[in-house]
Order: structure tokens, then C-alpha cells, then sequence
């Protein structure tokens, strides 16, 4: 397996230079920027200022292991893949375009990557979303949750029978970032496996017409 700098960023949507919003989403294990780019769009639809950025993993995956294992189990990928992310927010920055104007939206391994990110790079961002997923590391990890969030949104949508991802998971998170100052909203859907279902992509909607 290989880490992940310098796989190119796949884009759509309007120009970096006339976003007023850019949603940066995160592709689950086996998944591509091409397919998130789909789902980009239909959050972005009827929207004429967001852009889309869709960073790829080496071999559609951004880290080996369960999100459950101790955190070294997933090292050098992990690091590496956190590192993709805060290098496209970095461009972002260098755009003049601000944290409040992006959102981070992940599925499945993406969303873990995308809640991670956000617990261990606090800052007031556009929205930031889990989709079946949940912060990384065994149950009980202690963190250091001294950073803020400052009222982000923070959307956590998953079912109940998610074969991948714990109900408890999604829980422990939505707690770490009510600690951390977001706003927080938790979407626990009877019967859904792994899978994001329209009421999904309307809050997610939603999320990103208060940006743009």
C-alpha cells in the first residue's frame, strides 16, 4: 500500500476563483473522487458558486485497517491521508477563500477521515459531515479536545444496522464534538445499511446553502 501525496485532486463545479463555497469530499475504501464528485453534485444542485474537490486515495484506500484499531495499526496511511486534506484546505487559504466557506463531507472511510480531521484541526469551518462514519480509534480513546469548533455544523448520518459502523461509534462521536463547541446533529436511520439515503443529501443540501 502506498500513502497518498501527490495523487491528483479531481475538481468540478464553478472555479476556485469564483467559489463563494467548496465542499471537499472524501471518497470511502474501494470508492474514487470521481464517484464523491456525483454525490457533490447533488448537494450543490441549484447552486451556481460551489466549487468540488475530490482528493484520491493510492488504491482507493486511505488506510488498511478497521477505523476501530488502535491508531498505529493505520500508520503511515493515516498521517499521509490527513495530510492530502490539510493540503487542499491549504490551497483553499491561499485562495482566499475561508474555513467558514468549506465543507468537509465524507462516506465510509471518508467520513472517518473527515471527522478525524476536523477533531484534530479545530477551527470554525462551513459544515463538516459523516456519512456512516465516526472518529477513528478504539472506543474510549482519550483525546485532547482543547480546540474549538466554534459552532460548527457537524452532520452525523448513519443506520442502525450498518454492518461497519457501530450506532456506539456515531454516538462517542457526536459527544467528542458537542465537547468541541459544534453544532451538532445525529441521524441514527432504522433499517439502513451502509449505505447515504436522501434525507441525507437534503440536510447535507441544506448545510451547503448556508455557505453559498
Amino acid at each position: 500500500m502506498k500513502t497518498h501525496e501527490g495523487l491528483p485532486v479531481l475538481r468540478d463545479g464553478v472555479p476556485l476563483s469564483r467559489a463563494e463555497a467548496v465542499i471537499i469530499l472524501l471518497h470511502g475504501r474501494g470508492g474514487s473522487g470521481k464517484d464523491m464528485l456525483g454525490l457533490g453534485r447533488e448537494l450543490a444542485t441549484n447552486r451556481s458558486n460551489v466549487a468540488l474537490l475530490a482528493p484520491q486515495a493510492a488504491g482507493g484506500t486511505w488506510y488498511p485497517r478497521r477505523f476501530l484499531e488502535p491508531l498505529a495499526q493505520n500508520e503511515p496511511y493515516l498521517t499521509s491521508a490527513l495530510g492530502v486534506v490539510a493540503g487542499t484546505i491549504d490551497e483553499l487559504l491561499a485562495g482566499h477563500i475561508a474555513r467558514e466557506r468549506i465543507l468537509l463531507v465524507g462516506f465510509s472511510q471518508g467520513a472517518c477521515l473527515a471527522l478525524e480531521f476536523a477533531v484534530r484541526h479545530p477551527h470554525r469551518y462551513g459544515a463538516v459531515v459523516g456519512l456512516s462514519g465516526a472518529v477513528i480509534g478504539p472506543p474510549g480513546l482519550p483525546r485532547d479536545l482543547a480546540g474549538s469548533l466554534r459552532g460548527t455544523p457537524v452532520f452525523l448520518g448513519c443506520g442502525d444496522i450498518d454492518p461497519h459502523i457501530p450506532v456506539a461509534s456515531v454516538k462517542e462521536s457526536a459527544a467528542i464534538f458537542r465537547k468541541m463547541e459544534a453544532e451538532v446533529l445525529e441521524r441514527i436511520y432504522p433499517q439502513m445499511p451502509h449505505t447515504v439515503n436522501d434525507d441525507e443529501v437534503s440536510m447535507v443540501a441544506d448545510l451547503v446553502a448556508r455557505v453559498s
